[in-house]
Order: C-alpha cells, then structure tokens, then sequence
C-alpha cells in the first residue's frame, strides 16, 4: 500500500499546486462575474422606496387616482428622488422595455449636442447661422438674416413669424435652404416664437461642425455614460435628425436624462456635461408674453420663461416638454425628477396633476415606513393598464364575412381592398393599400402584439423622408363588436403616443371602413365603401 500514488511526497506537492491554481482561478472567476454584475447593475437606476426617501405613497396613490379619473391617457412614468426610482410605472400594453415618440422632448437632447460641441470648441452660441451653409443662403440675405445666432435659434428668437416648419418639412427636401429662405420679420433675440424648424437648424449645425449626426455624436458623450441604448431618431431628406422632434427613448432614460441635469452634468461622480451648461440650458432666457396679466402667467407653465430647448416651470422647476404629454419635470429644491409619457389634449391639465399630487408628497426627510400603503402603491402600479374596448365579442355575421375580400374603388386611403379572417378569439385583418399588404391579428378582450410597416399616426407624418430609415412599428391591437353589424379594431402604436381606430360597418356583401386617429379625432373623413 506504500506504494499508492497519493502516497508518494513528490505527487502529493503537485496535488497541492494544482489545487492552489485551481483555487486562484476559480476566485478570479467569481472577481471578474462580480465585476460584470457590478458593470450590468449601472445601466439602470437604483431603486427605493418613496418614505425612506422622504415621499408619501399616499401622494403617489392620489395621483394615480387623479389620472385615471381624469381625461388624459397616461403610458407610462417614473419619479425619482434623490437618485433612486421610488415609483414607476406602466399602462398595459406599454411596456418599460419600449421605445417612445418624445416629440418635443428631443430638442432638449438637440440643445445638449451643441452644449457639448461648444464645450469642445467645435462652434460657438455667438457664431452666425449662415457661416455654416454657404452654399444654401439665399441670394439676397437681409440684415437680420446676417445677424442671426446660434444662440438665438436654441431661445427660440430666431426672428421668424409665422413657424415656417410644417410648411417647410412637407414641401421642400431641402430643410436648410427653406429655413434661411424664410423672411426674418424680427431682429434676432428679441421676440419669441416656437419654431421647430430653428431646432433642426442645431442640428444640422452640429453635423456640419462635426461631421456626425447629432444622435452618432450623442453617443459616447451623453447615450453611453447613462447607459442608454436602442434609441433611433427620425432623418431629413439627405440624412440630418430631425432635432426638433423625431428621437425614441425609454421612460427610463428619460428619466436618466433629467437626473443627468439635476445633477448639474454629473454621473456616477464623473462630470459628463459641463456644468455651466446645465445651467446655462436651463435658466429664463426670454418671456414668452411679457404683455401677459400676472393672473395668467400664476396658472401657465408656458408662460415661467423659455431657456435653451427647454421650459421653466412653477414651483422653480425646469422641464424637457413634447406634445401630447411627453415630459422630463426636473425639480431642484426637491432634488427629484419625474418623467411621463402620455396622450393627452390638454398638456397643462396633465401637469397639474403632478403639481397638485406629487409635489406636495415630497417631504424633506424619510418618512415611516407604511407596509399598508407600499403594498396598496405596488398592487396599484403593477396592474396600470389602459381600457380594451368595451365591445361585444361575438357577432352573428361572423360566419358570413370571415375569409371575404372585399375590394374598394380608387380613395384617399389607398385602401385597394380588405380581408377579415376569425379564429379563436382572433380578428386578422389584411389590408391592401397600393402595392404593399398590411396585416393585424387583434384579440377579443386582450392586446395581441404586433409589428407593421404601416405608417400610424404621427404630429408630422407628412414630413419628407418621415419613419426612414426607421424599423417596423410595435403594435398592440384589440377588437370587438359595437352591434351585430358593426366591428371595431383598436390598432396602439405602442411606441408612439398615439392610436388608431379601424371601424367596419358591414351591409350583406358591401362594407363601410372608417379610419380614425386618436391625434386628429375632429378630423372625420367620409367611411370608404367597399363590396365583395
């Protein structure tokens, strides 16, 4: 037995060195997973609670109430205090994994681009517009054209009256030379006026200063430091982003976006912006209405003053805004941010409800845990959802339409021809328009998800170049029945704010298509008339 391998001393030393390697290894291998969990756990915010960071969930609750018994349709949102998410949520079939249509929201990440090319001295807030299109000025340029600032287009006083973009962005595939061939009626910096159009000008600064895109020189700057992934934003006609609207963000790096300014251009103790442009950004830089009654000014939140692509808000806050609702409400004195994303008509309804709810619940130290209440906020904001149609689910001409194509004279739609096909609780519909075919299952008393190619609803959906480049939209579609005759498919373009409604009124062998938007609901066209 003496002789047994593990006996020998020579063999008994190897043994030991390989154990010591392999504990070393094995050590190192659990270094480095904690170095990539440690590396994965930055790419989102930390999370709390809202008492231990000083917030009532009561308040948190009372908004929640507020906003579903009010008019506005809420997506989704996130407060954060203190740096720490203590309430998030999501209206079904939004998701925290989707991207959205910011509208507005993105000149304030336009404004940040030139806050970064200034810093590195790739251009200046006093250099004049027309040094950066030589080749696009008109031939007789006026006095104020000359005179006109960089920074005059980031405070919205470029001088123009009326805003030329929704003309200008549907007409020309030249954004630049419409721009500048606009008559300048006021001396720049001196009168404001909301023009979307100035802000694409940014942005094709930034990229002619640059020679990046505004969203590719965002990147390492702004996007990666906060972890921000999947954005897109939408183009020009020869390749410039939109800037004034057109950028995808999640909630969440919204908020990220905010927290970054609240921070005064901080990260994770790294200076990502320059401070002094943080503040310069988002300090009053002209009254919108200086003729305003103070009455007036006390109940607007469009009328605290316009800072560089942002507004100053009540209560001393400042805020990222887009239309229909899209909003980043930075709050100083309460070192909290709220994001939002909605549909909503009625922009400043919307925003009292924070005022009105969530403001008030910000207390200046942590407050008692209430295990009560905690749960009530998580079972509240776990089961957000917006209403599925409140339709019948069965038809009794069901049998006689279902695998029927029924074909439509020359319309405004293109809409060449549809067909219905019902299967377990399922509508899909087809629908020809020119040359392409477009395809929606819907479910009957749930959202079925989606892709399509089809334009949905959009502010600019005229636009030239609108959506290229751009994957397919996410969907989330359901159906019912109105009456025997009568089906309705609620088509939400989740990634957007919007929604279309599809109505079909069938007649034996002829059917009534009515297409509404969500956005436009006063813009009622004639229901296009089809037969088998």
């Amino acid at each position: 037995m003496a002789d047994r391998v593990g006996n020998k001393p020579g063999n008994l030393n190897f043994m030991k060195m390989i154990i010591r390697k392999f504990t070393l290894s094995f050590l190192l291998m659990l270094f480095l997973l904690s170095g990539c969990k440690n590396e994965q756990t930055t790419t989102t915010l930390p999370r709390s609670t809202p008492e231990a960071e000083g917030v009532s969930s009561q308040g948190i609750i009372d908004f929640l109430n507020a906003a579903a018994k009010s008019k506005h349709e809420f997506h989704s949102f996130m407060f954060l205090r203190h740096g720490k998410v203590i309430a998030e949520g999501w209206w079904n079939p939004y998701k925290p994994e989707l991207l959205h249509t910011l509208y507005s929201t993105s000149k304030s990440f336009t404004a940040t681009a030139v806050g970064f090319a200034v810093s590195e001295k790739r251009l200046s807030l006093s250099d004049k517009v027309v040094s950066f299109f030589p080749d696009a000025i008109p031939d007789t340029v006026s006095q104020f054209l000359s005179e006109l600032k960089v920074s005059d287009l980031l405070s919205m006083t470029a001088g123009q009256d009326p805003d030329p973009t929704f003309k200008a962005v549907t007409t020309n595939r030249n954004w630049v030379k419409a721009f500048l061939a606009t008559p300048i009626v006021h001396k720049p910096g001196t009168k404001f006026l909301y023009n979307t159009l100035a802000t694409y000008m940014l942005s094709a600064i930034v990229q002619k200063a640059t020679g990046e895109k505004v969203i590719d020189f965002l990147k390492p700057r702004l996007f990666d430091p906060l972890a921000i992934e999947g954005m897109d934003w939408e183009v020009d006609p020869h390749g410039i982003n939109t800037g004034g609207w057109g950028l995808r963000l999640k909630t969440e790096d919204m908020a990220k976006f905010g927290e970054l300014f609240l921070q005064k251009g901080k990260w994770n103790g790294k200076q990502v912006l320059p401070a002094a442009w943080v503040e310069e950004a988002s300090t009053k830089k002209i009254d919108q209405n200086p003729d305003a009654a103070q009455s007036v000014r006390d109940s607007s939140d469009w009328l605290q003053g316009y800072c560089y692509q942002m507004w100053r808000c009540r209560h001393n806050a400042f805020r990222a805004d887009g239309a229909y609702g899209q909003y980043i409400i930075v709050f100083p004195g309460q070192d909290a941010v709220i994001a939002v994303t909605a549909e909503t008509p009625d922009m400043q309804g919307e925003i009292n409800l924070i005022w009105e709810n969530l403001l008030p619940a910000m207390e200046t130290q942590s407050l008692p845990e209430n295990s009560s209440l905690s749960t009530t906020l998580k079972q509240r904001l776990s089961s957000l959802a917006l209403p599925l149609p409140a339709l019948g689910k069965s038809s009794a001409v069901v049998s006689q339409v279902s695998g029927k194509t029924f074909t439509f004279e020359p319309n405004d739609k293109h809409l060449k021809s549809i067909n219905i096909q019902f299967k377990d609780n399922t509508c899909n519909l087809s629908m020809m328009m020119d040359s392409a075919n477009y395809s929606f299952s819907a479910g009957s008393g749930q959202w079925l998800p989606g892709t399509t190619s089809l334009v949905g609803p959009n502010l600019l959906l005229q636009a030239k170049a609108h959506y290229v480049g751009l994957p397919p939209a996410k969907v989330a579609a359901s159906y019912g029945w109105k009456d025997d005759y009568t089906l309705v498919m609620v088509l939400r373009y989740i990634e957007s704010p919007h929604t279309e409604t599809i109505t079909c009124i069938f007649d034996k062998t002829k059917v009534s298509v009515g297409f509404r938007y969500s956005n436009d609901p006063n813009n009622i066209k004639p229901d296009l008339q089809g037969s088998l």
